[in-house]
């Protein structure tokens, strides 16, 4: 066993790289200066090798290495998305509200900024790392939100996908423990997680919050995610977006029975988010809340100016939303168009099973909407 391996191996496929490039009959200019470049920085002495990082983590290192600031926001979190936490294109596409097309222009425009800038990608220094935080915390939640809700295959849920954002969320607060919105990010984790047991039932069928079967919901795994949301709330004024995700996830886990829910508590909370971090899926959960505290008249309202933007209107939560409305409001035949709308939307076997149910409950079945 080399004394520092880490370094023995960064020696040898530099190594190997080099016996690769000599064996080539033919080079372009760039095989021949790689060659070049890969000569002159070639050595023997592993401890001359500087592996020193302060992330300890190799994988979180990764995505911290491909956030890099000379990239577009909007380039660097599809390419960590696709590079580290091995999204697909049609997963990163879901979870940015995107066109796949567009999502693969992002990809290659930033492959192509990487080559032609030469930009340096490893992971920064410990003095860099808050510059790149923000796409850090986002790439981990959207990974979550794929464990949490799969884009597609017969499962709700991919639980590997998701405990292992949870493991990246652990040892990112651990390295920026001063932080606030790493610590929220791991509450918010932690108490959607809790209930993930009850989200389907036996069959693996779909089971809506207000359904589900609480005594089924990890007690101790809520406590420590309450905990980390009012520490995540006292380390900042005012909260972060994933503070006040946190706090709303709080308020839902917090109660023994649906009817307990403080949904006007929520609601405020869904206004601060729109005001600090306004997004689309914000709007259409803070729609859901107006259904509770004023009524699914107002709520319609709402998601029917939603539904009329472009970057909604293939959405299938928000058409899931205005059926639930719908339904509420005693128009059964728009609301089973509404759930058909949504099923077709979705990619989920299991979330399909529940919508098409769902319109079937309805009554006969009415024309599908142009």
């Amino acid at each position: 066993m080399p004394r520092r391996p880490l370094a023995w191996i960064v020696t040898t496929a530099r190594n190997r790289a080099i016996d690769a490039i000599r064996a080539e009959r033919t080079r372009s200019g760039s095989e021949a200066a790689r060659l070049r470049l890969l000569e002159g920085t070639a050595s023997d002495d592993v401890d001359s090798i500087s592996t020193d990082t302060p992330i300890p983590d190799e994988r979180l290192g990764l995505i911290f290495a491909c956030c890099h600031p000379s990239l577009a926001l909007d380039a660097q979190v599809p390419l960590t998305l696709r590079l580290v936490a091995g999204l697909t294109v049609p997963e990163i596409g879901r979870a940015l509200l995107l066109p796949e097309a567009t999502v693969a222009q992002r990809l290659v425009r930033a492959k192509r900024k990487i080559r032609d800038a030469a930009i340096p990608i490893g992971e920064p220094p410990a003095d860099e790392l808050p510059e790149r935080i923000g796409a850090v915390l986002a790439v981990l939640y959207l990974t979550y939100t794929e464990g949490y809700s799969a884009t597609g295959g017969p499962g709700l849920r991919r639980d590997d996908v998701a405990e292992e954002a949870i493991r990246l969320a652990e040892a990112l607060r651990g390295l920026m423990p001063e932080e606030a919105e790493p610590t929220a990010l791991l509450a918010l984790m932690t108490l959607h997680h809790a209930r993930r047991r009850a989200r389907v039932d036996a069959d693996g069928a779909l089971v809506l919050l207000r359904d589900q079967d609480r005594g089924l919901w990890d007690r101790a795994a809520i406590d420590r995610g309450i905990g980390l949301v009012e520490r995540a709330l006292r380390m900042r004024r005012p909260p972060g977006p994933y503070a006040l995700q946190a706090a709303i996830a709080a308020l839902h886990a917090e109660v023994t029975r649906a009817e307990e829910t403080d949904w006007r508590q929520i609601l405020a909370l869904y206004d601060a988010l729109m005001r600090t971090a306004p997004t689309a899926v914000v709007a259409v959960n803070r729609a859901v809340a107006v259904a509770e505290v004023h009524g699914p008249g107002p709520a319609l309202e709402e998601i029917e100016a939603l539904a009329a933007t472009d970057a909604l209107a293939a959405f299938g939560p928000l058409h899931a939303a205005r059926a639930d409305v719908l339904r509420r409001l005693g128009r059964p035949d728009d609301a089973a168009a509404a759930y058909r709308r949504a099923a077709d939307l979705t990619g989920s076997a299991a979330e399909r099973t529940f919508l098409t149910a769902a319109a079937a409950a309805m009554g006969p079945r009415c024309p599908r909407p142009a």
